[in-house]
């Protein structure tokens, strides 16, 4: 694994950082924008948790995003892999561009297409993102690239076709299907629709969900 240049405090010792985001919410990191070995980068920053009892999950976040990411390396559909430094940050190449939440004007059915067809080669990979929306997705020079593989599992060939898993890659095409209708009102075909059906269980599952959440919060 490839490891960052040094940090210093709490701020990655580099010139122009600049904060995109500061992780406020449980298990959130900081994000910066900076550079290194003179590659425009982007680090997503846990080190707010060393010494906690949250270290090791933060660990385990970096770790798993990495892993991912260095499989999709070379992937014009994924930010490249720049590196990691002690366990608790996670350094990436930074991708110009407008995300899909920024309300893109004018986004090609093409641009959705590409989309479709990278979901379609991550899922066959045995991986899926389960973050799905328009902040996690940057049109750059007219290529669709995923970000934020955070939420990313991979699984093995003998567990891919198990109800969970099918239920996440389904997930993932369906949260496609609504930016391209919100973006170009291109609604989802029958067979489509048919697709995405959500099975019995899962719904059985949510609603128990809702009703338990209703008991707690009451």
């Amino acid at each position: 694994m490839n490891t960052l240049p040094s940090f210093d405090g709490e701020h990655a010792v580099v010139p122009d950082n600049q904060l995109l985001k500061r992780g406020e919410r449980l298990l959130e990191p900081d994000v910066y924008r900076t550079e290194l070995d003179g590659r425009p980068a982007v680090v997503k920053d846990y080190r707010r948790y060393r010494g906690t009892p949250l270290s090791p999950v933060a660990r385990l976040l970096v770790r798993r995003e990495a892993r991912v990411l260095k499989r999709l390396q070379g992937w014009k559909h994924a930010p490249a892999l720049l590196g990691t430094l002690g366990g608790l940050a996670l350094g990436m190449e930074f991708i110009p561009g407008d995300t899909l939440s920024a309300g893109v004007q004018g986004v090609s059915q093409e641009v959705f297409d590409q989309l479709q067809n990278a979901l379609a080669r991550l899922h066959a990979a045995g991986i899926t993102h389960n973050d799905l929306h328009g902040t996690n997705v940057v049109v750059s020079a007219g290529v669709p690239v995923l970000l934020d593989f955070t939420s990313a599992l991979r699984a093995p060939r003998w567990l891919r076709n198990w109800p969970i898993f099918r239920q996440l890659r389904r997930s993932d095409m369906k949260n496609l299907v609504k930016m391209r209708q919100r973006l170009t009102g291109q609604k989802p075909s029958a067979e489509q629709a048919a697709m995405l059906a959500e099975p019995g269980w899962v719904q059985a599952v949510r609603n128990a969900w809702k009703r338990l959440y209703r008991r707690i919060k009451g």
